[in-house]
């Protein structure tokens, strides 16, 4: 039972960095907290990665444009924009918005893998949306149709379509002869190479004492505990059981933005968060295919 710690302490760490974000608002510009964050995660993965990248680097080589690609949307694309939304909506907005990631990435399977529809993913999607719709118009739909969705929420959307997109790429690509060691390291470095000219021409605030520990606690325990302990999962308990427990990430999102910066929850909170979690349940339960094929007679 000791091997379930593991993922539910990565998902904690995760949830708590979504509340990061919104903390590092006003304390440090987005792209600053993106560059020094990678920075640091790609300092700290070298000495566990670097030999065994160069060790198999007849492997690694052809694999580097797709590396790149996945650093740039997993990691440039989804962080960034969600450093941006959280300048403009809530902590507690961001966790139940990126509950919807799942059916993202069933929608985009669907679509771009060919996997089988199923009646899950159908009732699932449109519980999931209801629940997302509940929480970015305030428990208001009508304000919703009429004047559309806050800018922050919009971009913490952007931002899980491009993690979604990026998951779909992993699978479908696959690159079984890269470990995942090696494949996150070499996406970090790409990180890193990629928001430089960013980091150099965008406004600075710097770092101080307020925004030191923000930046710590993205490099080192979003960046490289929690990608450490979830490797440690998938190998352990599989990648099924373990992407339950992403299912936990808006709750405890929810709890550490009301503990630590005091966001308020109301009851279209808990109302759209329980239907984007229900909605994702189902998707991933109910496997019945959404039209059975009929067997045809010889």
């Amino acid at each position: 039972m000791w091997q379930y710690a593991f993922p539910l302490l990565a998902v904690v760490i995760w949830s708590g960095n979504t509340v990061v974000s919104k903390m590092a608002a006003g304390t440090i510009a987005p792209t600053e907290i993106s560059f020094y964050r990678w920075l640091l995660a790609a300092v700290l993965f070298t000495p566990l990665a670097l030999r065994p990248v160069l060790r198999n680097w007849r492997a690694v080589r052809p694999q580097l444009g797709r590396i790149a690609v996945l650093g740039l949307l997993g990691m440039v694309a989804y962080q960034s924009l969600a450093y941006y939304a959280a300048y403009l909506t809530t902590a507690t907005h961001m966790g139940i918005i990126g509950s919807l990631t799942p059916m993202m990435v069933l929608a985009l399977s669907i679509l771009l893998l060919g996997q089988r529809l199923t009646a899950g993913a159908v009732a699932g999607s449109l519980v999931s949306i209801a629940g997302v719709a509940v929480v970015v118009s305030s428990g208001d739909l009508g304000t919703l149709l009429k004047s559309g969705a806050n800018m922050g929420d919009g971009l913490m959307l952007l931002a899980m379509l491009a993690y979604a997109v990026y998951v779909i790429l992993l699978k479908r690509w696959g690159m079984k002869e890269v470990p995942a060691l090696q494949l996150l390291y070499l996406q970090i470095v790409f990180t890193v190479i990629a928001l430089l000219p960013m980091y150099l021409l965008m406004p600075k605030m710097g770092l101080s004492a307020s925004n030191l520990p923000l930046v710590g606690f993205a490099g080192l325990g979003a960046s490289m505990l929690a990608p450490l302990m979830w490797m440690h999962t998938v190998a352990h308990i599989g990648p099924s059981r373990a992407s339950m427990f992403f299912n936990l990430i808006p709750l405890f999102t929810v709890m550490i933005a009301a503990v630590v910066i005091g966001e308020s929850l109301a009851a279209y909170h808990a109302v759209g968060g329980v239907l984007t979690v229900a909605g994702v349940l189902l998707a991933e339960l109910w496997k019945a295919p959404l039209r059975r094929e009929r067997a045809i007679a010889a």
